[in-house]
């Protein structure tokens, strides 16, 4: 009359699997949405940055679009707002590149 230990423990393990493969599938579909397009956006925002040189026209995370005048090796650029205005700004804070310069010719 009574139900036996294996019987009752077989249900249960069948059910635990079960009810893993929803956060599984969750899992998975945040990658493919989230994750992954967030990683290939990072990483083309960093050969963006190594790749400024003098005479690129940005615009900063902040609005301010200029023209580099200097390529600093501390991560930083230093950007001509203005005529005779300079100001220092980290290379990851730089949002877009609006035009490129050819590189220079070598002799």
């Amino acid at each position: 009359m009574f139900v036996t230990p294996a019987y009752a423990q077989d249900a249960g393990a069948a059910g635990g699997l079960i009810s893993i493969i929803p956060f599984v599938l969750i899992f998975v579909i945040m990658y493919f949405l989230l994750i992954r397009p967030q990683q290939k956006k990072v990483k083309e925002h960093a050969a963006m940055v190594e790749a400024l040189r003098r005479g690129d026209q940005v615009v900063t995370q902040g609005g301010i679009v200029g023209k580099i005048s200097k390529v600093k090796e501390d991560g930083e650029v230093e950007v001509e707002i203005a005529e005779g205005v300079r100001v220092r700004v980290l290379k990851q804070t730089i949002a877009t590149v609006m035009s490129k310069t050819e590189p220079a010719a070598k002799e």
